[in-house]
């Protein structure tokens, strides 16, 4: 391989890895954006359920508002969160793919890894709490 060639092996190498650094970036942006929905939803609700347990609202918000309004931002968040995560591996994959052909083709450096995300691990791990988060306004929306 000819030193023109190989730079541009490594040029086309660490593009895809700027590349896949963005498609995670993107990912963990969606994360903080679904945290806080799902955090907000369950806080919402814990508070003005506490309220309504120490007598504090009186009659000016009905008892079913805050139950609502704390389920609908949690399960925005876990929904929100979900096409993420499909977004995400959809795009990883043709990434792979097109990674796959370069490799074959001899543009890509073999010795070159390209790692899973760990921000998968910590998505699916939230995705489990805003889901527990919505059973738990659920049942607790009764008493």
């Amino acid at each position: 391989m000819d030193n023109g060639t190989r730079m541009a092996s490594m040029r086309t190498t660490a593009a895809f890895q700027r590349t896949r650094m963005a498609s995670d970036r993107t990912l963990m942006a969606s994360l903080r954006t679904s945290l806080s929905m799902i955090g907000f939803g369950f806080t919402i609700f814990s508070f003005f359920r506490t309220l309504a347990k120490d007598d504090l609202l009186g009659n000016q918000v009905p008892n079913h508002a805050p139950a609502l309004f704390g389920l609908a931002l949690v399960m925005l968040g876990v929904t929100t969160l979900s096409i993420a995560l499909v977004a995400d591996f959809r795009y990883n994959a043709s990434l792979r793919r097109q990674r796959q052909t370069f490799l074959e083709a001899g543009l890509l450096r073999a010795d070159d890894d390209f790692p899973r995300s760990w921000a998968w691990v910590i998505a699916f791990l939230l995705l489990l709490v805003g889901l527990m988060a919505m059973l738990s306004i659920l049942f607790g929306f009764g008493s």
